[in-house]
């Protein structure tokens, strides 16, 4: 292939330079256009936060059910682990159910949650751990071993403990009920670590 000389390269530049940049009011028409399409076609995520002992708590859900928990880090962190291909609304009166039952948590008022989840962003294996993990009650602690075989997979302990820590909606799915098999604390996921899992665990009557 011949090589482009200095002058056909300046040729090049021109013939861009002339064809020009779009007018002004077709950007802006076709941003509009986008702007009305990605309003009318993507999925809504509904946003809040409150205060609790461990920070402040966020909360999101779309229209399946509760998608996200997080706490101990910035608004802006936690809006960005959200779906970026939906259209995200603040709005505290939609999430205000869960809320409430966040408050009564905390405030040692309940210990369980009635609330639907969406867990369509995880595996089906995830979606086992974390089921099975819901059947932990509050002041009992199984290990990632016993999560495993509960499940029939008596050497997931490892895998167990991944998905675990891909858990979206921690205190609500209680993995923090989750520890090692020497007894320790093992991880947690949740924003202050575990200390936060150390906490919630105290609160519920399961270590000292």
């Amino acid at each position: 292939m011949k090589k482009m000389t200095r002058r056909d390269l300046g040729l090049v530049k021109r013939l861009r330079a002339e064809r020009g940049a779009p007018p002004a009011e077709a950007l802006e028409g076709s941003r509009a256009r986008l702007k009305k399409w990605f309003a009318a076609t993507a999925p809504l995520i509904q946003w809040g936060e409150m205060p609790s002992p461990l920070g402040t708590l966020f909360v999101a859900l779309t229209d399946r059910g509760l998608c996200a928990v997080d706490f101990g880090r910035a608004q802006a962190d936690f809006l960005a682990r959200l779906d970026r291909q939906s259209r995200l609304e603040r709005d505290t009166a939609s999430v205000r159910r869960v809320i409430d039952q966040l408050h009564e948590y905390f405030s040692a008022r309940r210990v369980s949650f009635d609330l639907p989840v969406d867990l369509s962003a995880l595996t089906p294996f995830q979606r086992e751990v974390l089921a099975t993990a819901c059947r932990i009650s509050a002041g009992q602690v199984w290990t990632y071993r016993r999560i495993a075989e509960a499940m029939g997979r008596p050497k997931s302990s490892r895998p167990v403990g991944q998905a675990l820590a891909h858990n979206p909606i921690p205190i609500v799915i209680p993995c923090h009920r989750v520890i090692a098999s020497d007894g320790t604390l093992g991880g947690y996921s949740g924003g202050s670590g575990l200390d936060a899992k150390r906490w919630l665990l105290r609160l519920e009557g399961a270590h000292s």
